[in-house]
């Protein structure tokens, strides 16, 4: 179907005005039909509007109104629209002919309408898929059919008017192809040199594809353009590198955008390379010993295409009589002096061939097998221990840290000092030191030594020191010998009489 093109008007507020304006001066005048904008154009007799422009209407000049641009596709059906637009006047219409002008200065009638004698359709090409709409004169719309691309071009509404003459408004139709696309990847050998490595098209489109490439090889890519007799274009694009082997399989992908697609088409291509083949022996483990049973080796070959042929042999040339080969996979059904040999295993494709080799060495006993496993096994365990230790020493230097922070204090508090009471001594600042006078006891005064009934605490040097103002403990071991001098024949009351008050010990305290 076609596609018109009336949302393509640009719209501005000046050129809006002046729109309105015309139509306003048209219609008063019962010249014009206001209509949709892009689409139809006349002209009004007065030459003072005949250069007026009224945005993409174009220039009204001309009464007939027609559809400016369309757009279609092969094998669907368009229809141009035509009308005479009088208003009103005394224009008296002969006949109206389409024109179809492929190129410029080409005209070929293609549809004739003539109120009397009928219609006619003199241009072969189109005789069979051109019809009139109505059997109007003022309304010649034509519909043709099976459109094919060569139909592009310009096709003007043509009037035979009395007495201005002939009145024509042409319409361009614009002919879009959606382009055929294909890619592939083409099979090249591993070499030195730069080559197509795949392609991709996209034929017969209009207007012409765009096509781009994706890829994680290193390469670069090269487009041509053909057009083709009816105006479509072929467009084709090859992608080069320099093979290898490590490029097989590698992917690519085509991109091809063009108008007419809701969005790019892709195609993604796995890369061809070929090369000989290369080959690796598998299977032996250092331990043929002698009576070993089903010792197997296997000749492992990566090639493109596919190998053809695999060959064992030896040294020797021929292959013990113990050995059995099956394909890629040499048995050997008991181990004996006679496998003590060189083994080579051969493999072709149509590129070439390849070879490989391994000398194998029978012993007399046994080696011990490891399982691969127990390493992993008794590796886990050791690790396992490892983490358990790392655990228990963290978790025993938190102990540490909390019991360090959390013990009790370090110094022990002062004891009650005797100085006519207890509380009175311990509420007493401390003094400087000062110098202490000892005075040896009178034979009337009694020296009261604590019994074991009573608690006795021992003072560090620190806590000491700190009852004294500082300074260090003074003793008077002259006082002291002789009230023991004494004690035999000075004896007082008993302790358990004297006022606890007068006691050397103070009441107990909460520190």
């Amino acid at each position: 179907m076609a596609r018109d093109y009336a949302a393509r008007c640009p719209g501005s507020p000046g050129g809006n005005a002046w729109m309105v304006t015309a139509v306003i001066i048209l219609t008063a005048q019962g010249l014009a039909k206001p209509s949709s904008c892009c689409f139809y154009s006349w002209s009004p007799p007065l030459p003072s509007l005949a250069l007026l422009s009224l945005g993409c209407w174009g220039v009204i000049a001309q009464k007939v109104r027609v559809e400016q641009e369309l757009e279609a596709y092969p094998t669907e059906s368009v229809d141009l629209r035509c009308e005479f637009v009088d208003g009103g006047s005394l224009t008296k219409l002969t006949q109206v002919s389409w024109i179809w002008e492929p190129v410029d200065g080409q005209r070929d009638n293609i549809a004739v309408y003539h109120p009397i004698y009928g219609q006619s359709f003199p241009n072969m090409a189109f005789r069979d898929r051109v019809v009139f709409l109505h059997n109007d004169l003022k309304i010649p719309s034509i519909r043709i059919n099976d459109l094919r691309m060569s139909d592009a071009g310009r096709y003007t509404c043509e009037y035979a008017t009395y007495p201005s003459g002939n009145e024509q408004g042409t319409t361009t139709l614009i002919m879009l192809a959606k382009p055929k696309n294909s890619a592939r990847a083409v099979t090249v050998q591993a070499g030195s040199k730069s080559v197509v490595v795949a392609q991709c098209e996209g034929a017969d489109g209009k207007p012409a594809a765009t096509i781009k490439w994706l890829a994680s090889v290193g390469g670069n890519h090269s487009t041509t353009t053909t057009n083709g007799p009816d105006g479509t274009v072929t467009v084709r694009s090859e992608y080069r590198l320099v093979p290898t082997v490590a490029d097989n399989g590698r992917e690519v992908t085509c991109l091809v955008d063009q108008r007419t697609q809701d969005r790019p088409w892709t195609e993604v291509l796995k890369l061809s390379v070929e090369y000989p083949p290369i080959v690796t022996i598998d299977g032996y483990d250092n331990n043929w010993y002698v009576g070993r049973s089903d010792a197997v080796l296997f000749c492992l070959a990566k090639a493109n295409p596919e190998p053809t042929t695999i060959t064992w042999t030896t040294a020797s040339g021929s292959l013990p009589d113990t050995v059995v080969v099956e394909h890629n996979k040499l048995t050997v059904r008991k181990v004996d002096d006679a496998v003590n040999t060189t083994f080579t295993c051969e493999v072709k494709n149509k590129h070439g061939a390849s070879r490989k080799t391994l000398t194998t060495f029978v012993i007399e006993k046994r080696e011990p097998v490891r399982d691969p496993q127990t390493g992993v096994v008794v590796g886990g365990i050791f690790g396992m221990l490892i983490f358990i230790a790392v655990v228990i020493g963290i978790v025993f230097l938190i102990r540490k840290y909390q019991q360090g922070t959390e013990g009790p204090p370090k110094h022990k508090p002062p004891p009650p000092v005797k100085a006519g009471s207890s509380t009175e001594m311990l509420n007493k600042p401390s003094e400087p030191p000062t110098a202490t006078e000892i005075v040896p006891l009178s034979p009337g005064d009694v020296y009261y030594e604590p019994t074991g009934g009573e608690p006795v605490t021992i003072l560090d040097e620190e806590a000491t020191e700190a009852l004294n103002g500082g300074a260090p403990p003074v003793l008077n071991k002259d006082a002291a010998d002789g009230h023991h001098g004494n004690e035999s024949s000075n004896h007082g009351p008993s302790s358990a009489n004297i006022p606890r008050g007068e006691s050397f010990v103070s009441t107990p305290m909460y520190v």
